[in-house]
């Protein structure tokens, strides 16, 4: 008998390059035009070596750590379908560019919600001297692992019986 390996519930992820260009293409598909996201100049007025990224840029990366922890599950099927329900973020520091950033993402705690996997997930990033600068924390409600009774056909012929 061969025993099935458990599934994981942390991963560590990245590492995260924080560019330049990609900070200012969050911030322009926001809509928020501070300086301090495109302005090295501006940035530093504000004490930061670089540009900085936009508190909800860490979002970003933090879902892609999720996928890969959760594509690693043997009992999720897709992140297709998944509702995002909330995101919490706490900010040691924001993320500059020219940063690298590691990521650990752990699942928290798991339940179920209408008979839907509900998922909660922390990712914490660290740079490169392995200061904390942030965690995001996400709520997630996933799919359901079986399919749903199949449906009556709709009376497309106007009659009132089954």
């Amino acid at each position: 008998m061969t025993e099935r390996a458990a599934a994981p519930t942390t991963l560590c992820c990245g590492p995260y390059a924080i560019e330049r260009k990609r900070i200012a293409a969050f911030a322009a598909a926001l809509g928020d035009p501070h300086p301090a996201y495109t302005d090295p100049a501006a940035a530093r007025a504000l004490g930061h070596p670089d540009i900085i990224a936009p508190p909800t840029y860490l979002a970003t990366l933090a879902a892609d750590a999720e996928d890969q922890l959760l594509n690693l599950r043997p009992n999720f099927t897709a992140t297709e379908g998944t509702v995002h329900r909330a995101q919490a973020l706490r900010h040691a520091r924001p993320a500059h560019a020219g940063d690298t950033l590691h990521a650990t993402v752990r699942l928290t705690a798991a339940t179920t919600l209408a008979s839907r996997p509900l998922l909660t997930l922390d990712c914490e990033f660290r740079d490169a001297d392995g200061a904390w600068v942030a965690t995001t924390t996400s709520s997630l409600l996933c799919p359901a692992t079986t399919p749903r009774p199949a449906r009556r056909p709709r009376d497309t012929t106007g009659s009132e019986h089954p």
